[in-house]
Parts: structure tokens; C-alpha cells; sequence
């Protein structure tokens, strides 16, 4: 069972610095909905809180930190539901239906929120280890051991995650001009033939 947490340099918050960072978050998504991710500064973020620069920064570490703490309620959304929530993405549901809607769910919400996840996209050390893209990738890995557990399971989910990159799908739909439905039905045609399970 995956456990939906916090990131591992998150320890427990005392309950003021929780609502603090609550409302430094709350802050972020504003900024963003008022003026684009390019309107998301340190600085921007610590007025609209009324706070000193130096508490963000504390907080989230750099402006890279903070975009990916406000992806984190997504994402922690999107684990529950492939956790505990209903099928065919939650549990109850074959491992390969689970799988195609796994990629379905993951389509839907990066293209939501494209603008913020190349926003926040970080280095790749940093990027790969994230909680929230471990989790991803994990349970894709448990459910290709389910479908086919001769294969290597590990590589075969990444290249599987890789199809569902955030910098991928805005190529595909805003350079390509590619609809959603294209992607969606990629993704389907890709598991069939990684699964080997036919269309």
C-alpha cells in the first residue's frame, strides 16, 4: 500500500507554521490565477501573504520548491484516488484497466495545470526523486507486476511515465496541435503493446 504523504523535508508542522504555509500556498494560487505562473515570484508571493521574502524562502526553499508544493494537493488527490478511491482507477478493477485509467487520470490533470508543471519542473535528480512522482511511478510498477510479471517492470514503467511527461504533453497538444483524445488513445495503444495484451 503506498502511503500519500508529504515530501521527506517536510517533517510535521507545528500548527501555526502549518497555517502559515497554507497561506503561503494560498497566496501562490492566487498570484497564478490573477497573472500566470510567470506572476509566481518569491517576493510576489511573501506580499500577497503579508510576509518577509525570507519566510518563503525558508519554507519552500527556492521558487521551484514552491511550485512543486502547490502541485502536491493535486497530486495527493490523484494517489487517493488510485489508493482507496473507485474503479477502474482505485482498486476493484483488473490490473490492466487500472492501468489505462491511471493514464487517463494523469493525461487529464497535467494538461489542467501544464503551464505550472514546466513551471516547476526542476533538475533531474530533483525532479525524478519527488515524492509525488515515486508514488506515480511505484504504482505503476506494482500494477505491470500484476499484468506481466516476467517482464522488467521497473524500466517498463518508466518509459511507460515518460509518455505522460508534463513537457511531452505540451509539445504534443500546443506545438503539435494534437487533441486530447489522441494522447488518450496513445496511451491505451501504448500499454496494450507494453502489456502485451493486444488493442
Amino acid at each position: 500500500m503506498l502511503e500519500v504523504g508529504t515530501a521527506p523535508d517536510e517533517p510535521c508542522l507545528r500548527a501555526d507554521a502549518a497555517r502559515n504555509r497554507a497561506r503561503l500556498l494560498e497566496a501562490a494560487a492566487r498570484l497564478i490565477a490573477e497573472h500566470g505562473v510567470a506572476g509566481v515570484t518569491m517576493e510576489a508571493v511573501a506580499t500577497a501573504a503579508q510576509v518577509g521574502k525570507g519566510t518563503v524562502f525558508r519554507r519552500f526553499g527556492d521558487r521551484t520548491g514552491l511550485l512543486m508544493a502547490l502541485l502536491d494537493h493535486s497530486a495527493r488527490r490523484l494517489q487517493a484516488d488510485f489508493v482507496g478511491g473507485p474503479p477502474p482507477l482505485g482498486p476493484g478493477a483488473p490490473p490492466l484497466e487500472r492501468l489505462r485509467a491511471f493514464g487517463v487520470a494523469v493525461l487529464y490533470r497535467s494538461a489542467e495545470q501544464l503551464d505550472l508543471h514546466l513551471a516547476a519542473q526542476a533538475e533531474p535528480a530533483r525532479r525524478f526523486a519527488h515524492p509525488a512522482v515515486e508514488a506515480l511511478r511505484v504504482h505503476v510498477t506494482m500494477l505491470l507486476r500484476q499484468i506481466v510479471p516476467d517482464g522488467d517492470c521497473d524500466l517498463l514503467a518508466q518509459t511507460l511515465m515518460a509518455s505522460l511527461d508534463p513537457a511531452l504533453i505540451h509539445h504534443l497538444t500546443r506545438q503539435c496541435g494534437m487533441p486530447m483524445e489522441r494522447l488518450e488513445a496513445g496511451w491505451t495503444d501504448l500499454v496494450a503493446r507494453v502489456t502485451r495484451t493486444g488493442p
